[in-house]
């Protein structure tokens, strides 16, 4: 077979995805009919620009990348990295590239994609002004950063809201200017856009909608230094992102004389085939037959597959896409999907909302009950079940206000896809092609399915369907389902934490190498450092266990809705004398924070910046404080009534009980966090019924209760033991708690383990008093090492300057707090400032020096 020439201009994810397609369509035993030349402008090849932004959390350029190892020799492309075409000359059929080399071809695709739009406003081009686009823009913006203290991004769209996440996470006050009305104003509506504002303000993230950039202020140096607005706000910044939306790249398809769009893109048939029968057009760069020019990946990947199928025989169209999206904008879910805007005649909307929660959900509903489309801000745990079924106007499964109520308040059950539903819109995969992959193919776990299908491997929304529509073909087809912790581990979390307890591994590295695949997850990272916790491996903000710590573990305190944190001292059993009370009160005024009395009988302080931190809990553990562990998935308290030292009804010592588990449990590390309480009697004044474990005082001893918890979805604890003397309560405490933490599941309260555990109350019975599994003296050791290791984490980090050394708002400006922590006074106390609050910053306490205040007797 005689090979024709192939160019591929541009090599970005439309143009990897146009290879891959291209060569799957040939067997493998095939000569390929094509010579294929890629020409890159980047000196990279082909990234995943849709998961640019985790490269400012760590993720390396290598790990970001698209092209398979050995993809480009095994199918002898001809890729060539920083030399971009210059020109085309169609009569002649060649393409001269900026190194001066001249390729003909037989067949010219284009894949130019699409550059950021910067509007032509005075000072644009100043020095600090960046584009966001790249990993090289990723880099310089990183560099200005370092020299920056506040930022602003023009643009409130997706990417927009991707680059101000970046810049608040490396320390900067950030601003966001949107022209629009809302946020997202392309995806969501008027009141998406309400909460997912109030959400993002409440990270401290200023946002300015109904307002354009008028022009950038220079200092002497010729860097930017002010931002007008047109509304006449003048912004003070330092660094500014342009992510204004993107044009296409069309200039090459002009210069040649190839028609293109009025508001540009290069214009294409059903074929993505250009007015020249020799060229073809794909991704951003191309004007759709609808009309459009699609800025998403999933669409791109539809017409590169078209195109890939034109060139090696088989007819193929591209007439139009699904523009559905769903995304994690500063942590906060985001999805839109069909006809999300209502446009549709005649269409109704069904809403749900809870502004309190940060939820807005929406459904746009066809008068003829079908599905048309749809908004979720806060919330989008359905989109991956509500897309598919919007997207081919399907009837609903019922009512659709069931459809967006929480779990807990809907009487529906799960939502089966119709067989020709597409669940991966980024590749085109469909319900059906997964149930093959599994049924006909042999597939058994999703990471091969992924492999298999290429669903999951987009933008990621689908994953978490599409290991369910795994599990049911396995389970339809009699095969054993594998209960992994995710896809990077085929084991369960209880079975790691064997694993883990029995090799004495003390590292996440190590685990995933013998026992995993791949690096790790959200979910994954975090579960094992509980277990690794749990087991005692040292300190959680040392080595690479301090990576994997979930938000308010990262400083050892929790994490509000304005970015300050709180601080929660251990007050063991709710006792605290006088001069502890004194001395809470006094850190408080100090520094200036709002306390509060809990349900947990302790008291939280709230308002600490990080900076702040490692001083308040210097004069906490000099007083004899210590970490109360509200941060992390612990025991949390004890409570209790004064029991019987005080009052006329108790028949046992509530608090010293309380006092002596609450001592002995601290720092336990769980799946979930844990909550106890002691009552004197009966009378059940701790509502120790309502806990993880409750402990109620008898004339004979103690009665213990497990599996309870209050919140959302509370559960009545039951009976597990009656009239224990102390030391058989105590053990078999011990005993319930290590049984939970070997064996429940990630995240999984107490009150749901038990209600999951095979045999319930009766086995749990058996195996913590009959010794029924002969591992009561495992479960003994466990917990006697506990005691034994345990040491204070505050306590802990301040004796290590390392550990210290983290704490600081800005790591380019030690000591300086951050300035969009704001608050206001209310009720003689400070609360954090609302949006449309000015409020103030708090002043750092005043340790010593000659201005302190002294006073004599």
């Amino acid at each position: 077979m005689i090979e024709k020439s192939l160019v591929l201009i541009g090599h970005g994810m439309v143009g990897q995805r146009f290879l891959e397609a291209l060569f799957e369509q040939q067997a493998a035993d095939e000569p390929h009919s094509w010579r294929v030349t890629v020409l890159a402008e980047e000196p990279r090849p082909a990234y995943d620009r849709v998961h640019l932004t985790s490269w400012f959390s760590g993720t390396s350029a290598d790990e970001l990348t698209l092209c398979p190892p050995g993809f480009i020799e095994q199918h002898g492309i001809d890729l060539r990295l920083g030399d971009p075409a210059t020109a085309i000359d169609r009569r002649a059929r060649t393409v001269t590239t900026r190194s001066g080399a001249e390729l003909r071809y037989d067949a010219l695709v284009l894949a130019t994609g699409s550059y950021p739009f910067v509007p032509p406003v005075p000072g644009h081009d100043a020095a600090g002004c960046h584009v966001y686009r790249t990993i090289e823009d990723l880099e310089a913006i990183t560099v200005s950063a370092g020299h920056a203290t506040v930022g602003a991004v023009v643009g409130g769209g997706l990417l927009g809201l991707e680059a101000a996440g970046a810049l608040r996470a490396m320390g900067l006050e950030t601003h966001v200017v949107e022209f629009a009305a809302r946020l997202m104003a392309l995806q969501i509506d008027d009141g998406g856009g309400v909460v997912l504002r109030r959400k993002i303000e409440d990270l401290g993230v200023h946002v300015h909608t109904g307002a354009g950039t008028e022009r950038i202020g220079t200092d002497e140096q010729g860097r930017a230094r002010t931002m007008t607005l047109s509304d006449g706000t003048d912004l003070p910044v330092d660094l500014v992102v342009f992510s204004a939306g993107v044009r296409p790249r069309d200039q090459l398809a002009r210069d040649c004389g190839l028609p293109v769009g009025r508001r540009g893109g290069i214009t294409v048939d059903a074929h993505c085939r250009t007015a020249d029968p020799h060229i073809w057009a794909i991704g951003e760069c191309a004007l759709a037959v609808d009309g459009r020019v699609y800025g998403l990946v999933a669409p791109g990947y539809a017409m590169a597959d078209t195109v890939a199928r034109e060139l090696t025989g088989t007819v193929a169209e591209f007439t139009g896409a699904d523009t559905s999206t769903k995304l994690k904008l500063l942590g906060v879910d985001v999805a839109s999907f069909g006809d999300a805007l209502g446009t549709t005649e005649g269409a109704l909307e069904v809403l749900y909302a809870n502004s309190r929660a940060g939820i807005y959900k929406k459904l746009v509903v066809g008068p003829d009950g079908r599905l048309l489309g749809g908004v979720l801000v806060g919330d989008a745990e359905s989109y991956a079940t509500l897309r598919p079924l919007a997207v081919r106007a399907s009837p609903l499964p019922c009512p659709a206000e069931q459809l967006l109520l929480p779990e807990a308040d809907s009487r529906r059950g799960p939502v089966t896809l119709p067989d020709e539903a597409v669940v991966c819109s980024c590749h085109n995969v469909s319900r059906t092609t997964i149930r093959a992959a599994v049924s006909e193919q042999g597939m058994r776990t999703v990471p091969e399915v992924k492999k298999c299908t290429k669903a999951g491997t987009g933008c990621g929304s689908c994953v978490k369907l599409l290991g369910s529509i795994v599990t049911e073909e396995l389970e339809a087809g009699g095969i054993e389902v594998t209960r992994g912790l995710c896809e990077h581990f085929t084991h369960t979390r209880a079975e790691l934490y064997e694993i883990v307890r029995v090799k004495g591994i003390t590292g996440f590295s190590r685990l995933i190498d013998e026992h995993g695949s791949g690096e790790g997850c959200d979910i994954c990272k975090p579960a094992v450092a509980s277990i690794l916790a749990a087991l005692g491996n040292g300190h959680v903000l040392d080595g690479e266990q301090a990576a994997l710590q979930d938000t308010n573990d990262h400083f050892l305190a929790n994490l509000q809705r304005n970015g300050s944190y709180s601080v929660v001292p251990r007050i063991p059993g709710g006792e605290i004398t006088a001069g502890g009370l004194i001395t809470i009160g006094e850190i408080a005024r100090d520094y200036g924070l709002y306390t509060k009395i809990t349900g947990g009988q302790r008291i939280d302080l709230f308002g600490a910046t990080v900076d702040q931190l490692p001083g308040i809990w210097r004069r906490l553990v000099d007083a004899g404080f210590e970490s109360g562990h509200a941060y992390g998935k612990a025991l949390r308290t004890v409570k209790s009534c004064v029991g019987q030292t005080w009052c006329r009804y108790g028949v046992q010592d509530s608090v010293a009980l309380a006092i002596e588990l609450e001592l002995r449990y601290r720092g336990l590390r769980a799946p979930h966090k844990l909550k106890s309480a002691v009552s004197g009697c009966a009378r059940e004044c701790a509502e120790a019924q309502s806990k993880d474990f409750g402990v109620i005082a008898t004339s004979e001893g103690w009665n213990l209760y497990v599996g309870g918890n209050g919140g959302m979805t509370p559960r009545h604890a039951d009976l597990l033991a009656v009239d224990l003397d102390h030391d058989t309560l105590i053990r078999t405490i011990d005993r319930f708690l290590m049984f939970y933490i070997r064996t429940a599941d990630r995240l999984e309260r107490t009150a749901p383990w038990l209600e999951r555990l095979e045999g319930g109350l009766d086995h749990l019975r058996e195996v913590v008093m009959d010794d029924s599994l002969g591992i009561c003296a495992e479960l003994d050791e466990l917990m006697a090492r506990h005691v034994e290791i345990y040491e204070d984490e505050w306590a802990a980090t301040l004796a290590d300057p390392e550990r210290v050394r983290r704490f600081v708002s800005f790591a380019n400006a030690p000591g300086i707090p951050d300035p969009t922590v704001r608050f206001v006074h209310e009720r003689e106390q400070v609360r954090p400032a609302r949006p449309e609050e000015d409020g103030f910053t708090l002043a750092p306490a005043l340790i010593a020096g000659p201005a302190l205040e002294v006073r004599t007797r």
